[in-house]
């Protein structure tokens, strides 16, 4: 795949968010039923929203401050998600080594985002 970035599947930050909600989704298979409607609709929930607002973001490059919004909204899924992580934890539900990696990952995937979000002007479309 090439450098250019075409569409919000492109970009790398997304690439490794969409990757770290599919993880937690298979780990989220093993929780307890009782878990079904809380701890893993909002771990899952919060994961894929860090995918979607990124992907709203992309589509907003017009508008800086709908831009660097959607950015924002995704970084705060980024870290409900690492709460989530942390819960899991607690429960007994997720071993500390995956969680840790895990948590990582979203370390990661914030720093990104703050760094689009610091530099909104290298994403924006043009204005012709």
């Amino acid at each position: 795949m090439s450098d250019k970035v075409e569409t919000h599947c492109d970009l790398q930050v997304y690439r490794k968010a969409f990757e770290a909600a599919m993880r937690l989704f298979v780990f989220s298979k093993g929780f307890p039923k009782e878990e079904t409607y809380s701890l893993v609709d909002q771990m899952r929930r919060s994961s894929r929203s860090v995918c979607a607002n990124l992907a709203e973001a992309w589509r907003k490059r017009r508008y800086e401050a709908a831009f660097i919004s959607k950015l924002s909204d995704s970084e705060s899924e980024t870290a409900e998600t690492q709460v989530w992580i942390e819960f899991a934890v607690r429960c007994g539900y997720l071993d500390r080594d995956t969680a840790a990696a895990l948590f990582r990952e979203y370390d990661e995937i914030t720093r990104m985002l703050v760094a689009m979000r610091n530099r909104p002007k290298a994403w924006l479309l043009s204005k012709k």
